[in-house]
């Protein structure tokens, strides 16, 4: 098993942080890639279009600039649900944009989710989510016409894809149809293509709704057979039964109430051999808070191992 950073926040002096999860500029990227290698990640995710070009040779350019900082593209981020035409389209562009971005950059690999816009604005607490009673576009309320749609059009990238060497894994994730354990398990039964599999994201499951419809644990030991790639974010759960909401804090891997210490021993014993991508701190000094959950899922690693 192997770190990768999955960063959600890149402000390194001068650099403000942009918008976006964008990789920082040339003035700053190399000493910043510097400190992400020496904190003990061994590889980066990257987001398609995000502060970089799109051609290939922009692309080729930054596989060895990520290369020769000693962390390479461990995955590229890009995708989105197929239930409604337009936004099937730009879908199905941004899964495409991101399998070329795949090969060119040696990742290999596409990490996507198949969620739908709900039209709520902001999503959520900032640095956190909100659990309600209902999520829009998720499981509870998907059609079996939803799952098939969805496959179909999976089927037909993950053919794409498989042309060019590239992987896809589906994250599983809030207002989407692959939301929960048993959703992820029978969406990718129908896709039923090889070089397609699953990214268990324990966070996404936690804080979808006000009761999670899994345990961390249930969840983990189902789908760690299935999983191609690996999101590791962390929460802390506040309940308001009066609201029927709960609500949810962004933390450090050592600091929350998911039990990574049996996630990692379930991967482990399921033979995973991925990428362990952590998801940044979004606020503060997040190389301080990032530095601290790769040590702690590396000590994790190591007790799993012994």
């Amino acid at each position: 098993m192997k770190f990768a950073y999955a960063f959600r926040r890149t402000a390194f002096y001068p650099y403000d942080g942009g918008t976006g999860w964008e990789v920082p500029p040339q003035e700053v990227r190399g000493r910043y890639l510097k400190k992400v290698r020496d904190l003990g990640f061994e590889g980066i995710e990257i987001g398609l279009g995000q502060g970089v070009g799109t051609d290939e040779a922009s692309i080729r350019e930054l596989r060895a600039e990520l290369d020769g900082a000693g962390v390479p593209c461990a995955a590229v981020r890009g995708g989105g649900g197929f239930l409604r035409p337009q936004v099937a389209a730009r879908s199905r562009a941004a899964v495409t944009g991101a399998i070329h971005m795949a090969e060119w950059i040696g990742a290999n690999l596409v990490n996507m989710t198949v969620t739908m816009p709900t039209g709520q604005p902001g999503g959520g607490l900032p640095g956190g989510g909100v659990g309600m009673r209902t999520s829009l576009g998720g499981s509870k309320t998907a059609s079996g016409a939803d799952y098939e749609t969805t496959a179909r059009e999976l089927r037909s990238l993950a053919d794409l894809a498989a042309e060019r060497g590239v992987d896809i894994s589906i994250e599983m994730h809030q207002h989407s149809i692959a939301d929960n354990p048993w959703s992820c398990l029978h969406l990718l039964e129908l896709i039923d293509r090889p070089n397609v599999g699953l990214n268990p994201d324990l966070g996404n499951l936690y804080w979808h709704y006000e009761e999670p419809e899994a345990t961390n644990e249930a969840a983990i030991v189902a789908l760690a057979p299935k999983t191609r790639y690996w999101h590791c974010k962390q929460l802390m759960r506040v309940q308001i039964p009066e609201q029927e909401r709960a609500y949810y804090q962004l933390v450090p891997l050592p600091d929350g109430e998911i039990d990574y210490r049996f996630a990692i021993a379930a991967m482990v014993d399921a033979g995973y051999d991925g990428w362990l991508a952590i998801e940044g701190c979004r606020y503060g000094d997040q190389i301080r808070g990032d530095g601290r959950s790769v040590a702690y899922c590396r000590e994790l690693l190591a007790e799993a191992r012994s």
